[in-house]
């Protein structure tokens, strides 16, 4: 019985945690549009666009932690949360990259990363195995560079703000980038460790 109704909660999609994760997924379009107006010719909505970011940052840390205060972690869940973080992350990669406001190297090594986990979750998917889920250093991670893009799209103008912007979202950047390749890191190493016992296994 217990067990029945553990599968139950976990199967529950509509859950404040993951409406909070569902409006953040579609929150990702509409940042892509109002970071890019500008580039084609449409009014300045950089301040919309940190609004859509700070919601994002925001529902993040409270869709994990109301999911574990009300015990509403569900299977969903453990998907969308992640897949929110990486469709923001990679949006706004493109958005900044294509404003002049990231350099293309940044740009390359973040994605550099997220292929490599794409090539881990590959691995483990045809040996039968679920992806390992998100750990602290990686939520770490992220955390650091959604403080980051924000800043440095605030420092795209003149003034003493923008100057202090830059130099703080430079400084998360930093720390959010080697934080998110430690992290991916440690991905790669549960990740040979669970084909070679899974083969040992076999």
């Amino acid at each position: 019985m217990e067990v029945q109704e553990r599968q139950a909660e976990e199967g529950r999609v509509f859950t404040i945690p993951n409406i909070l994760s569902m409006a953040r997924l579609a929150g990702v379009p509409l940042f892509l549009w109002l970071i890019l107006w500008p580039v084609f010719g449409g009014p300045n909505c950089d301040g919309w666009a940190l609004l859509v970011l700070a919601f994002s940052g925001v529902s993040d840390y409270l869709d994990g932690k109301l999911a574990r205060r009300w015990n509403q972690v569900s299977n969903l869940g453990r998907i969308l949360d992640p897949a929110a973080d990486r469709l923001y992350i990679l949006t706004t990669l493109l958005g900044l990259t294509w404003r002049d406001i990231l350099p293309l190297w940044l740009t390359l090594t973040l994605l550099a990363r997220e292929l490599l986990l794409l090539v881990m979750v590959w691995l483990l998917d045809r040996r039968g195995y679920a992806p390992p889920q998100v750990n602290f250093l990686g939520k770490a991670a992220t955390f650091n560079l959604m403080y980051a893009f924000p800043l440095l799209l605030l420092s795209d103008g003149s003034g003493w703000i923008a100057s202090l912007a830059l130099v703080f979202g430079w400084a998360f950047a930093g720390w959010g980038t080697t934080l998110y390749w430690w992290a991916g890191i440690l991905y790669v190493v549960q990740v040979r460790r669970l084909i070679r016992s899974g083969t040992a296994a076999d």
